[in-house]
């Protein structure tokens, strides 16, 4: 078998295993987010909510005041001397009392203002605002113990050529004070709700991640050995998790189990070479050393397949490699050619074809195949690259003698040299045929057509 550079091959110390590290608490984290969420559309909500409301308070102060400055100007008129009276006195008995909170008056250009007794010695000063937003309310400070919402109108009445403004106020204590109560209401009807609805959060949290922390307690008993699996009827959402996670267990068992089995098979096979060798040396043996050599290459050649055994079973189990085809056996042609100087090796095929094999057990079943095909052919090699879909065939022909169909099987088992005139162990194809099922493929062989020799056919699974 040929041997390809490997730099990772290099003994070196394994790293240690990274600490595991926190980034928070999930719960925390929904239940923050949530709460942020909720805070924002509760303000927001909250926001035009009040504008809503308040402008409805206010609306329907102002028709109030409206209704007042309708009924003045419905019931005025203009006396004897020009000046401006009620045919009927308003029904508010407000007006009579003095800082009452509700006022009229009437001014005119030329004629003393008329002024309700609630005014007593005070009067309304009449601002360009008034004049401009006629029929609006409007809200002034001109008394400075007692803010006013106004509302005017100009009007000219029948039998008079004067310009009348009609004015009626009230004070915003009663708008103000309904105003504070609608928004404290809102304010903490808002806040109970917030906080209700991040308790609501909370508890989703809870009772929502309650399956994981049913998955901690699981794993906790299964490295106790109280369980092997995590067998608990579970959401559908954490299924595939479990699922996989007992996959990875399943897989690290078969590895466990295939590794015991190594250790015995190893072991029964070193056992008879061992005594041999025992025997020999306790009976001092005239032919001790040649027995000594004999046994030894012969426990050699089985600790070299189980070592190469063991090392696919422990790439395959590290990870789900994907290797390029193409430039393995571009490798491992320049190899064999430098050993078979004579012998011409082609290639054709897919050159994007990847396989599930880790690269350097790639090159080690690339490497076998290749040169017994160069060692026992007739100094021609074919290589065909063919993408199946879920498998990518290798076929490594010759144009050798070929082998005989019933020594087509018997081939790959260990130690087995159908040509013993050529240096080997007998172990290549064995190692090819285990490291190829190892990773879920296989290998057999035929007899070429087109080049009359041996055809090797590799199938691995497609990366």
């Amino acid at each position: 078998m040929i041997a390809l550079a490997d730099p990772a091959a290099e003994s070196v110390a394994p790293p240690a295993p990274p600490s595991s590290r926190s980034t928070g608490s999930l719960s925390r984290r929904i239940i923050g987010i949530s709460a942020l969420w909720i805070g924002v559309l509760l303000l927001g909500g909250g926001l035009a909510l009040d504008q809503v409301l308040t402008s409805a308070v206010t609306r329907n102060f102002d028709d109030g005041l409206a209704y007042v400055l309708t009924a003045m100007i419905s019931s005025a008129e203009v006396g004897p001397e020009g000046e401006v009276l009620f045919n009927r006195p308003l029904a508010d008995q407000r007006f009579l009392e003095p800082a009452s909170g509700l006022y009229y008056q009437i001014s005119g250009d030329g004629h003393e203002d008329w002024r309700s007794r609630s005014l007593w010695d005070r009067a309304i000063q009449i601002t360009p605002e008034m004049r401009a937003r006629p029929g609006q309310g409007i809200d002034t400070s001109q008394f400075a113990d007692e803010p006013l919402r106004i509302m005017a109108r100009t009007v000219i009445l029948p039998g008079s050529d004067t310009r009348w403004i009609f004015i009626v106020a009230q004070a915003r204590e009663g708008l103000d004070a309904q105003i504070h109560s609608l928004r404290t209401t809102l304010i903490y009807s808002f806040l109970a709700l917030g906080i209700g609805l991040i308790l609501l959060a909370a508890l989703q949290v809870f009772f929502g991640l309650r399956p994981l922390r049913r998955i901690r307690l699981e794993i906790a008993r299964m490295r106790a050995g109280e369980k092997s699996r995590i067998t608990e009827p579970l959401p559908r959402e954490v299924l595939p998790l479990v699922e996989e996670l007992n996959a990875l267990l399943a897989h690290n068992e078969q590895q466990a189990e295939e590794a015991r089995r190594h250790a015995g098979n190893l072991a029964h096979a070193l056992k008879t070479p061992l005594t041999v060798v025992m025997n020999a040396a306790t009976a001092s043996a005239p032919d001790l050393a040649p027995t000594v050599i004999r046994e030894t290459a012969t426990m050699r050649r089985q600790i070299d397949h189980h070592l190469a055994r063991a090392r696919a079973l422990g790439r395959r189990g590290a990870a789900q490699s994907r290797t390029p085809v193409w430039p393995s056996l571009e490798a491992v042609e320049r190899a064999v050619e430098r050993l078979y100087p004579e012998t011409r090796i082609d290639r054709a095929g897919s050159h994007s074809a990847v396989v599930r094999v880790e690269r350097q057990d790639l090159d080690e079943l690339l490497g076998n195949l290749v040169e017994n095909a160069a060692k026992y052919g007739g100094g021609s090699v074919f290589v065909t690259v063919q993408d199946e879909g879920r498998w990518i065939d290798i076929l490594i022909e010759d144009d050798g003698a070929g082998i005989a169909e019933v020594d087509r099987e018997r081939i790959f088992d260990r130690g087995v040299r159908l040509d013993s005139g050529k240096p080997g162990t007998g172990l290549g194809l064995a190692i090819v045929r285990d490291v190829a099922e190892i990773y879920g493929g296989s290998v057999s062989l035929g007899e070429s057509e087109d080049m009359g020799g041996t055809m090797v056919r590799l199938r691995l699974p497609a990366g």
